[in-house]
């Protein structure tokens, strides 16, 4: 279950990913559509840059979709779908995801199933985490294989195949389908300031992603515990300053654009 008001706490730290993105993708689309929509502000900034098109966001969480629904407009609809089973009804000028394709394993066909959805002239843009080695998620790895923790399930992801993933290997999976491909990767540091409450900023950021599946298998006694150590490892590891807490973030860019 996805909880929008915790995955907004850095919204800024978030969204700028999706400008960097668009900044790169050029044209007129007349129909988009935006995979893993979340809570539809940026799928909103969508309609405000093409007004003349006609925009659908995607999001597999209710909850997401629920704030979203106050952007709806007539050119603006949002519909609950898995992005791995969704198909629309007629190619498009524009496929834009931001921060949602890590979700599903099997990128190797993931991806060009995806492509093939775009229209001749159309673009396939996309951008997606490439921290699967950071100490976010590694010491979550090492504490979920604790004695105490062990019997958790993680995250359904196969991380090491999602990080062997970068900028040289989806051109290698595109341009061979007629794409020009635009690809890139950046490190950002965000300096999370320290919320209000004087939690770990690092640990308050997880919990709105790669924790949401183990923190919905504990009770609130055990949810408080597992955090309290998680939370140790990261303060460790990401050392709160005067001016906020470093945490670099890396994350792959592609903008792929189909031959006419």
């Amino acid at each position: 279950m996805w909880n929008p008001q915790q995955y907004l706490q850095f919204q800024q730290e978030r969204d700028r990913p999706f400008s960097d993105l668009l900044a790169q993708v050029h044209g007129q689309p007349r129909t988009v559509a935006d995979l893993g929509c979340g809570t539809g502000h940026l799928t909103a900034a969508l309609t405000e840059r093409w007004s003349g098109a006609r925009v659908l966001g995607l999001d597999s969480s209710a909850e997401m979709l629920d704030k979203a629904a106050a952007y709806a407009a007539p050119n603006l609809t949002f519909q609950q779908a898995d992005l791995r089973e969704w198909q629309p009804e007629a190619s498009l000028d524009l496929l834009i995801s931001n921060a949602a394709l890590q979700w599903a394993d099997g990128h190797a066909q993931l991806i060009p199933r995806l492509a093939g959805y775009v229209a001749a002239g159309g673009t396939f843009a996309f951008q997606v985490p490439g921290n699967f080695d950071a100490p976010s998620h590694m010491l979550l790895a090492e504490v979920l294989a604790r004695p105490r923790w062990k019997q958790l399930q993680a995250e359904a992801r196969d991380k090491a195949t999602l990080g062997a993933f970068g900028p040289a290997e989806y051109a290698a999976l595109l341009a061979p389908l007629g794409f020009t491909v635009n690809a890139w990767e950046t490190t950002y540091l965000h300096l999370l300031p320290v919320p209000a409450d004087g939690a770990n900023a690092v640990l308050e950021w997880v919990k709105g992603t790669a924790l949401r599946p183990v923190l919905a298998q504990l009770n609130a006694s055990d949810t408080t515990e597992f955090l309290a150590e998680y939370g140790a490892e990261l303060a460790r590891d990401y050392l709160a300053q005067s001016y906020g807490t470093p945490f670099p973030f890396r994350r792959v860019f592609v903008v792929a654009q189909r031959s006419s």
